[in-house]
């Protein structure tokens, strides 16, 4: 399948600190690569970079088929680009916001309108079309920035964190709206803190770490990095633990992983459901009887506390963003 964006040895340089060293990435036509990292690990300097806002000191980039230093023009014509935060005109009504993008985009008024309607229904906002977008929840005006982006029907885009601080609902509509564009054959490269986010919408997802690349994969074969399944046995009385490690260890693959606090005992689970029917017949015959016996799988939550040694990457309330970190950086190199 033909690359739609790919980027190699990108470097960038703020100072003395060092936002991307020798990042490589290839996103084939019609499909999500998902980026993760914490604030400040390069994410938002790669999508600005991809979309021309940026100039790399090293490396060498295409979009759709066109370098994005040589051809910076015609990599902009067939891009569409969502911030992280909304960059609609407040004072403006929807439809104004979409018909002001299609008239500078030079579709003319007339197709403009009609793009502009066809968006408003697309992402759900007919009914709100011509309220003032100040009006608008956050979840509306994301919906707004994303339909902005999509004036111009660009075949390759960039979303950079684009649920973050967004309720559940609003999320799992936007990210709806994502597989929409995807279906439709658009190519996207998302930036984000919800390792959630990634599992759902990436057919393939890079982890970027003080601005180097440190793990490229499929969901599944970056989980299976980690360990893949486990069984997972609870317990209601500590006294149990020690018959429930001996009938796991039974499995004879790793010395399982003892949680006192939870009263949980964990292994991998390489043997599939003979394992399984092994590791119940142990306990049955020592007598204990689970509060839970489960199979999980490994998340990317995993995968991020493996690569980094960080047990999570989403951002608490008042967590500065990817761009605010950079530039407290470049101030204070780190």
């Amino acid at each position: 399948m033909e690359a739609a964006v790919t980027a190699e040895g990108l470097s960038k340089k703020y100072g003395d600190f060092q936002a991307l060293d020798d990042v490589s990435l290839s996103v084939p036509q019609g499909t999500v690569l998902g980026v993760l990292g914490p604030n400040g690990a390069g994410k938002t300097t790669t999508v600005r970079i991809l979309s021309t806002l940026l100039t790399p000191d090293t490396g060498r980039a295409t979009v759709a088929g066109f370098d994005v230093v040589a051809k910076p023009g015609e990599v902009r014509k067939r891009i569409g680009l969502t911030g992280q935060y909304a960059a609609v005109d407040e004072r403006l009504t929807g439809r104004e916001n979409l018909e002001l993008i299609g008239v500078l985009l030079h579709q003319g008024r007339r197709t403009a309108r009609t793009r502009a309607a066809e968006l408003l229904e697309q992402f759900e906002l007919t009914d709100a079309a011509d309220k003032p977008a100040k009006n608008y929840s956050g979840g509306m005006r994301r919906r707004l920035d994303l339909a902005a982006s999509l004036v111009g029907r660009p075949p390759v885009l960039f979303l950079d964190e684009p649920t973050t601080g967004l309720d559940l609902t609003s999320r799992l509509t936007l990210w709806r709206m994502v597989r929409e564009q995807v279906d439709s054959g658009v190519t996207v490269l998302l930036t984000t803190q919800y390792l959630e986010e990634a599992d759902q919408l990436a057919h393939r997802v890079a982890v970027i770490d003080k601005g180097r690349l440190i793990a490229d994969g499929t969901p599944d074969e970056l989980k299976r990095k980690v360990g893949g399944d486990r069984i997972e046995v609870s317990v209601a009385d500590t006294a149990d633990l020690p018959a429930v490690t001996r009938a796991l260890a039974a499995t004879g693959v790793e010395r399982p992983v003892v949680d006192e606090e939870s009263r949980t005992v964990s292994v991998a689970l390489t043997g599939g459901i003979k394992v399984i029917a092994t590791v119940s017949a142990e306990l049955e015959a020592a007598g204990v009887e689970p509060v839970d016996f489960a199979v999980r799988r490994s998340s990317l939550d995993d995968v991020f506390l493996a690569l980094t040694g960080q047990p999570t990457i989403t951002p608490g309330p008042g967590a500065p963003s990817e761009e605010q970190a950079e530039k407290q950086k470049e101030v204070q190199p780190a």
